[in-house]
């Protein structure tokens, strides 16, 4: 599941809706919001996220957040090396291998770690 697919069921649950009214009530498939839900499709399009924000009738924070999340929920990353150190390859290769392995803690943590080392 992505960042933005957690939330969006998250919202549909808080507000009781359905997958199926959702859908319907974005002129999209139950099966592709199921399949952005599931992290099995890339982020939607700035113009389905906009119709999403306008469905939740969101206040401003929460539609920026919505967008920060259709911008960090791409499931099928790319992670260009080149030009990098041996290490960020070797990383890049260890993670692509061993993500689903991790636990959330585990992955927070490293997340904040890389997050807090960025600065």
């Amino acid at each position: 599941m992505t960042p933005l697919g957690a939330k969006l069921r998250e919202m549909r649950a808080k507000r009781n809706i359905s997958l199926k009214e959702m859908a319907k009530g974005l002129n999209i498939s139950s099966a592709y919001l199921s399949a952005l839900e599931h992290g099995k499709k890339g982020k939607p399009t700035w113009f389905l996220l906009q119709r999403m924000i306008t469905y939740f009738n969101v206040i401003w924070d929460e539609a920026e957040e919505l967008q920060r999340l259709a911008e960090i929920s791409n499931p099928k990353i790319t992670i260009n090396t080149a030009g990098l150190t041996p290490e960020a390859t070797e990383l890049s290769n260890i993670l692509s291998v061993k993500i689903a392995l991790l636990k959330s803690e585990d992955l927070i943590d490293i997340k904040n770690l890389i997050i807090s080392k960025a600065k």
